[in-house]
């Protein structure tokens, strides 16, 4: 559980962590930031890694922090505390991550059986899916293009509020491994794909909220900007009212002009939307159902934890909603 990723067990493991990623900056000529991948659900993912993301923010106050948190969701579930680990992670996360990339569980396997055709998708397949979006959220910190990006230009595009850094993504297109290179789009199907609600990562509705900013970055040899600008310029015509009216000119697009491996163009789409909340309306509400029965709680408390983390984290987990909803309203 989380307190023995946090505290005891993950505690006598940080010092190493910490040492090896020390080593790793050191080496680098201008680090950017950091990526975290965990899952929130369990004990490691959840306590090591916010953990490791408070160590991070103290020893490099000035580098972007990025996590791919993926989220436990009620249907597919292993772990019977996963709302205690998840709403003690998102509080950390909300404190000391700079952006965070939403990943839920249940949205991969959706993903997987209605997208890919895949009837019993295993782990691999699942993290196939997310390693298809995180080469192409970090594809232009990796490779040259016109009006590239990076973390620190993600951050500053995308949030407008510090605390409101949780991001909705998708990718297009969406195949198994060795299957792209039968995937022929164009730029405007793949746009379409990208905002369609079947290819996000976290099973959110966008229509229960608006989007606060949005970034395109399109994958491809000699892809003509004129076009992408003319798609988002539709976009935003079209979509007006799914739009915050108090940001102008919130969809910003890239163009990286080395393609992926194995399809030969592909876009990726990350969103600042209030409709996010649901994710956390849905930890939230499974915590208070867990909370009011104090189930559980002595594997917590056995490491030393008292309650009054667990309101606090409850709190600001709650607190984070409002938020959302506030901007949108």
């Amino acid at each position: 559980n989380w307190a023995k990723g946090h505290y005891t067990e993950g505690a006598q493991l940080i010092e190493e962590c910490v040492e090896v990623v020390r080593r790793e900056a050191e080496s680098c000529d201008a680090p950017q930031g950091f990526q975290i991948t965990q899952s929130l659900g369990g004990g490691t993912g959840s306590g090591l890694g916010t953990l490791l993301l408070n160590r991070i923010r103290d020893g490099f106050p000035d580098r972007i922090t990025a996590t791919y948190s993926v989220y436990p969701s009620p249907k597919v579930s292993d772990v019977v505390v996963e709302p205690y680990n998840a709403t003690l992670s998102i509080h950390q996360i909300i404190e000391n991550g700079d952006e965070t990339f939403v990943i839920d569980n249940e949205a991969l396997y959706n993903i997987s059986h209605n997208v890919l055709k895949q009837a019993q998708p295993k782990y691999k397949e699942l993290n196939w899916v997310i390693s298809l979006v995180m080469a192409g959220i970090t594809s232009s910190l990796r490779f040259p293009g016109k009006l590239n990006g990076d973390l620190r230009k993600m951050a500053v595009n995308l949030v407008p509020f510090p605390r409101l850094h949780f991001f909705l993504i998708a990718q297009s297109p969406l195949f198994a491994p060795g299957e792209g290179a039968k995937v022929k789009l164009t730029i405007q199907e793949i746009t379409d794909q990208m905002w369609s609600s079947r290819n996000f990562m976290a099973n959110v509705v966008p229509g229960d909220g608006k989007y606060l900013s949005a970034s395109l970055a399109c994958r491809g040899e000699n892809i003509p900007s004129q076009e992408v600008d003319g798609i988002v310029k539709s976009i935003q015509e079209k979509m007006a009212e799914d739009f915050v009216n108090w940001i102008p000119n919130n969809i910003k697009s890239s163009i990286i002009s080395v393609p992926p491996e194995d399809t030969p163009l592909s876009g990726t789409f990350v969103a600042n939307t209030t409709a996010i909340k649901g994710v956390f309306q849905r930890i939230s509400s499974a915590f208070a159902r867990m909370y009011k029965r104090k189930a559980f709680l002595h594997w917590y408390k056995g490491e030393g934890m008292d309650e009054m983390e667990f309101e606090e984290s409850d709190k600001n987990v709650r607190d984070l909603v409002t938020e959302y909803q506030d901007k949108q309203d």
